[in-house]
């Protein structure tokens, strides 16, 4: 019985009793639908930081009370974090700003001449830091099955050079929300020697990450995308690398000892450790809400909660279905299991335009564009038609470029069902009937204007 309830309701966030404005006056309960980008907090996470506030204070070192008890927590919220994500004896939990700044710290601490495999289908903060690091990288084709994906990995990995070499993959695409053959690609990868880090930013929120089941060997997410705010990140995993290589940020913290030589220069000795790349003072409160959030859904269980999130996918993918009008942009075919991330375009319409109705006719929040994933949504949308509009305008300063983007709905554990039904039925109203108001071009968005449409 508890686990039906469970299933059935969503668990209480900060937010969930905003009102907002639409463009005829009225006010109605905010419909957020855009949890890919950044989810809203959960309630127990926000209560847990309020009563930790009173007692903030400087993390290690300091000989207060309040001191210590702070560098307990966010040592405790770093085991917390490593239990959440069940990793291996000897692996390292750092604590960073985000899923972006994990992965650009891996990139900093693999050794020289390693060779990145990454699919073209990644997000930017799993596509870029490679080549930014300036490793040498290989960008994989987008593939269009979960077994294709696997014999790409394997075709490339037999024809690399000798030498280290790292797959960054992610778990759950967030344009299409599709979930990757992760396990599948780690065995390709380390039967060829490679190594894996799993960018589980879309992946955590929704599915629980076994470390040791998988058998990757980093894991990346970040807090404000599994229900925590307050900007810090985790990289999880292996320490050799990290333990090896230059910290990070160079600071206090980062060091054991700082002498000054005879010859006038300063010899550094730094720890190993996650504190190597921890320099300066510590995000307490970041690190203790994640670590608030992953005790959150280990509690709430994520058995009921993917089957509660599997109906909200397959109320939204049916009711999109029946509307002609849509497409749904798929890598690996329909059907395919996804999260609940889910991106479309509607015939006849431009995206920011059929966004910012959504926005001011119904409240509802979702996003538009190319989700900073720009070759896989280019991919996906291919020669589609897109129709002009003021609103999402290409940018003038690239020749030739066209408006392309499309419209990404995502949702997850705090997403209550009027929320999936209130955006099915704006979305058939919108295609069947048209916008009620006109809209402009203001600031590169679209927005609602005073005189109505007609």
């Amino acid at each position: 019985m508890s686990l039906v309830t469970e299933v059935l309701s969503p668990l209480p966030v900060l937010g969930a009793d905003v009102q907002v404005p639409l463009a005829s006056g009225e006010k109605v309960g905010y419909a957020a639908l855009d949890y890919a980008a950044s989810s809203p907090a959960l309630q127990r996470v926000w209560d847990d930081v309020a009563a930790y506030a009173p007692y903030y204070g400087s993390v290690h070192r300091g000989a207060g009370y309040l001191s210590q008890l702070s560098t307990d927590l966010f040592e405790q919220s770093r085991r917390t974090v490593g239990e959440f994500l069940d990793l291996r004896e000897g692996d390292q939990v750092v604590f960073t700003r985000a899923t972006t700044d994990s992965l650009n710290l891996l990139a900093a601490a693999v050794p020289a001449g390693t060779r990145v495999f990454a699919f073209e289908t990644e997000h930017h903060a799993s596509l870029l830091p490679w080549a930014h690091a300036g490793l040498d990288v290989s960008y994989l084709r987008a593939p269009r099955s979960r077994a294709e994906a696997v014999a790409a990995l394997d075709a490339a990995l037999a024809g690399a050079p000798e030498g280290p070499k790292l797959l960054c993959v992610t778990g759950a695409s967030n344009v299409t929300g599709e979930l990757w053959p992760v396990a599948e690609l780690t065995e390709t990868a380390h039967r060829h020697g490679a190594r894996v880090v799993l960018d589980a930013a879309q992946l955590a929120p929704h599915h629980r990450v076994s470390v040791r089941e998988l058998d990757v060997d980093w894991v990346a997410f970040s807090g404000h995308k599994i229900y925590a705010p307050f900007g810090a990140g985790v990289l999880a995993g292996r320490a050799d690398w990290l333990d090896g290589a230059e910290p990070y940020l160079a600071g206090g913290g980062a060091t054991r000892t700082v002498a000054r030589e005879a010859d006038g220069s300063v010899a550094v000795q730094w720890h190993t450790g996650p504190a190597r790349h921890e320099a300066g003072s510590p995000n307490v409160i970041g690190a203790y809400a994640i670590a608030s959030a992953c005790r959150a859904l280990t509690e709430a269980g994520f058995d009921a909660l993917e089957a509660r999130e599997q109906q909200l996918i397959t109320r939204l993918t049916a009711g999109l279905a029946a509307i002609p009008q849509v497409k749904v942009l798929n890598l690996f075919g329909e059907g395919s299991a996804r999260v609940g991330v889910l991106s479309f375009v509607v015939r006849g319409w431009n995206s920011s335009h059929f966004s910012a109705a959504l926005s001011a006719e119904y409240g509802i929040g979702v996003r538009d564009g190319l989700f900073c994933a720009h070759p896989l949504v280019r991919t996906l949308l291919g020669d589609e038609d897109v129709a002009p509009s003021e609103c999402g305008a290409p940018d003038p300063s690239l020749p030739g470029e066209r408006s392309l983007n499309a419209i990404r709905v995502s949702f997850g554990a705090g997403t209550p069902d009027e929320h999936v039904d209130r955006f099915l039925t704006a979305v058939r109203e919108l295609v069947t009937d048209g916008a009620a108001w006109n809209y402009r071009n203001e600031g590169g968005r679209c927005v609602a204007d005073t005189q109505r449409e007609g």
